[in-house]
């Protein structure tokens, strides 16, 4: 075996476990804001990730009309905030 970083044994660690998606989900929840706006943010219930989808719930209906629209933005912007393509489909709920 080789030496790894820290940083690097992590990443080697998420790439192999089912913790991804959750830990991808944390860091999509933190930069929300800044992707999609104070008031998309404000509204959004929840944001995970189940595979290669991004699942986002709101109750708002108007807010949800709006993100059907803007859905490929949304998994641009994500792939960006990631720095990799891990979203191919956003699920608005």
């Amino acid at each position: 075996m080789g030496e790894y970083s820290l940083g690097e044994a992590i990443q080697q660690f998420l790439k192999k476990s089912r913790l991804k998606g959750s830990v991808q989900a944390l860091q999509i929840t933190e930069v929300w804001e800044q992707i999609m706006g104070k008031t998309v943010a404000k509204y959004t219930e929840s944001i995970k990730i189940y595979g290669d989808k991004l699942y986002v719930t709101t109750t708002m209906a108007p807010l949800k009309q709006e993100l059907l629209f803007q859905k490929e933005k949304i998994v641009e912007r994500v792939n960006e905030a990631l720095g990799e393509k891990v979203i191919k489909e956003v699920v608005i709920q």
